[in-house]
Formats: C-alpha cells, structure tokens, sequence
C-alpha cells in the first residue's frame, strides 16, 4: 500500500530542550540540558528515573536544505544521507542516546544532548530496549572505513 505525497502526517511535540545558554554547542555531548515535559504528559514520567540513559526523539527545526541526498561527511568520500548522522534529512528528526541525570517533576536533566535551545521533543524512550524478559543491547556493530578514519 502507498500513500500519496499529499497526505500529511501530524507530530505533536511532548517538550521542549532548554540549554544552560542558546549559544551553546550542540555538539558538545558533555553538556547537560534540560527537556522540558508539558504538564499534560508529566505523568507518562513516572518510573523514568529509574533508567540510566533514554533515547530522546526531536525534531531538528533550524535545519535547512532537506533535499540534499548526497553529502561528504569527511575523508572525501560522497555517501547517501541515510548512511550518516548528518542532520540534513528529508524530515529531520533527531535520535540521541542520553545519559539521565534527574528527573523534577515535568523536567529531566540530560547529558549528551545535541539538540538546540528550543528543540521540539517528539518522545522520550528508556535505553535499553527488551524482549521476552531479556535486554536488547548491541555489541558487535560494524562502521564504514570512512567513519573510522573521521573518528581519529
């Protein structure tokens, strides 16, 4: 089954980030933010502070140029959008594994977040994830040679 390009899906943001100062690094993973949480889903916190680290799911609203579907990423090398973490993207929606701090009530403290001030958050989900009564964690991964040679 296809869907029409005309069709819109629709996204409501649970929160925002809060950064200690807009003019922060997003890319600096030893920040700590805050995401804000609206009141309404405050509750859907409950029992978060027991996990170390979540996943937070947001929606890169500064991004520009969407429609570039070949980038450099480093070393030279042109590869597909969806091989990298580029935040170009057709629809930009962010995906970073943060480590939680604290929970206060509709605010969790998070470190590793490379989100703007003002980012949209669309979902929060505990890290890791499991099936039939074991943890889902991933261990042996393979990486493109062109992302070792960036990560040196």
């Amino acid at each position: 089954m296809t869907k029409s390009s005309s069709e819109k899906t629709h996204i409501r943001p649970i929160g925002y980030v809060e950064r200690l100062s807009p003019k922060e690094d997003d890319k600096d993973r030893s920040l700590v933010s805050k995401i804000v949480v609206e009141s309404e889903f405050a509750k859907g916190l409950d029992g978060i502070e027991e996990w170390s680290h979540v996943y937070v799911v947001f929606w890169m609203h500064k991004i520009s140029d969407k429609d570039k579907m070949l980038i450099h990423p480093g070393g030279g090398i042109k590869v597909g959008i969806f091989a990298t973490r580029a935040p170009v993207r057709p629809n930009p929606i962010g995906l970073t594994l943060v480590e939680l701090l604290e929970r206060r009530e509709n605010v969790l403290l998070v470190k590793g977040l490379d989100a703007f001030h003002g980012t949209p958050v669309l979902d929060i989900k505990p890290y890791p994830d499991w099936e039939h009564g074991r943890l889902i964690v991933i261990t042996d991964f393979n990486v493109p040679t062109w992302v070792t040679k960036i990560a040196k």
